[in-house]
């Protein structure tokens, strides 16, 4: 099974912008949080802003159907990578908070289309078998990319400002995306995929995991790593160096639930991720013990590949010719709840930093209850 899904084209086609666009995603996450705070200054309100602009791309992925009727879905993938390396650039010459928010929604604009033809691409030219694997693979992948780009922000931030890091992060990623464009990775026996909006009944479950699983995201993304920086003053090489911590752990982890869900199936993989992630939440609103704290981020990452287990469950239940419009309108729900929750779990965050972990666990706890309704047929 290895040796077909290396002699597939679009796998290393996949796996180069997924490179790229880890390369240029993690640089941008590891150093937003240190750039916002210490030389923007921006509080907890317009950090929850500027994230729920991150995510209105995210909320409009199912456009991309649309863009489909006129540019080839592996080439979308290569320009979403491209628009992430100038998104990531332009960071570093606007440092201020609408600076902020007009590069955010650039970069993340790349972002979310790459990630809703990534998932499509995937999941039309690999089987049933191999696309666990080749997503545990890119996420192994990933891992070690951000492991690179952890250790090299750690080491060089301590010479080079931020803002000079941010722009030869971005030119990396440019060029990156740029050599895709040379590449043709499809295969003319591919089935013809709808160039509509896909709605149907028989999918709800799909949709309403993905829903609750982009509310849960947000908590995590949003003011997790805020409140290390903000509450407990870490720094932006500790920050770095707890990346590459749960990058290590990510890249065995990865594969360990590819083989997971082929083994025991996308139920018992989504449980396991929700009932931890009910514990996690509520140890981070009521836990102020600093060293506990990083335990429980690194361990909140390992079930992070478990997500996978969504796309899967949609290959074995969906319709073939659905996949590439269902990514876009399942991603797009994904980010319903992106959009409002870091605003409003910003204005809670002034209240009392607790509450967005608390409403995270609630989350997790509904999404462990429609958990039990995935079924995959014989």
């Amino acid at each position: 099974m290895i040796k077909e899904i290396r002699e597939n084209p679009m796998y290393g086609y996949l796996l180069l912008l997924s490179i790229a666009i880890t390369v240029g995603f993690q640089a941008w996450r590891t150093m937003f949080n240190n750039y916002a705070v210490d030389v923007v200054g921006i509080n907890g309100f317009q950090n929850g802003v500027i994230q729920s602009v991150r995510e209105i791309p995210g909320f409009l992925a199912m456009l991309v159907v649309y863009l489909l009727l006129i540019i080839k879905e592996h080439r979308l993938a290569a320009l979403g990578t491209l628009v992430v390396g100038i998104g990531v650039a332009m960071t570093g010459l606007l440092p201020s908070f609408w600076g902020l928010i007009l590069t955010t929604l650039i970069m993340s604009l790349g972002f979310h289309y790459f990630e809703a033809v990534n998932q499509s691409l995937t999941l039309q030219h690999f089987s049933l078998k191999q696309t666990p694997i080749v997503l545990g693979n890119i996420r192994s992948y990933g891992a070690l990319t951000n492991i690179g780009v952890g250790l090299i922000i750690w080491q060089v931030s301590k010479q080079v400002e931020l803002p000079y890091l941010f722009i030869g992060f971005g030119i990396l990623v440019i060029l990156m995306a740029s050599f895709a464009f040379t590449r043709n990775p499809i295969r003319k026996e591919m089935p013809l995929q709808q160039k509509k909006m896909v709605f149907k009944r028989k999918y709800w479950l799909f949709y309403t995991l993905n829903f609750l699983s982009g509310a849960r995201r947000q908590v995590f993304v949003v003011f997790v790593v805020f409140m290390l920086v903000d509450k407990y003053q870490f720094k932006i090489e500790g920050v770095a160096l707890l990346f590459v911590i749960n990058n290590v752990i990510h890249f065995f982890m990865a594969k360990l639930v590819a083989r997971g869900i082929n083994k025991f199936g996308e139920r018992l993989i989504l449980s396991i991720e929700y009932v931890s992630l009910i514990l996690i939440f509520l140890a981070y609103a009521f836990v102020e013990d600093r060293t506990t704290l990083i335990a429980l981020y690194i361990v909140n990452n390992i079930f992070f590949s478990a997500s996978m287990a969504i796309n899967t469950y949609f290959q074995k239940t969906g319709e073939k010719q659905d996949i590439a419009p269902s990514m876009a309108v399942g991603f797009t729900i994904n980010h319903i709840s992106a959009v409002v929750i870091p605003v409003i779990g910003g204005a809670l965050w002034m209240l009392n930093y607790r509450i967005p972990f608390i409403a995270g666990a609630g989350v997790a706890a509904l999404s462990l209850f429609f958990a039990q309704k995935v079924k995959i047929p014989k």
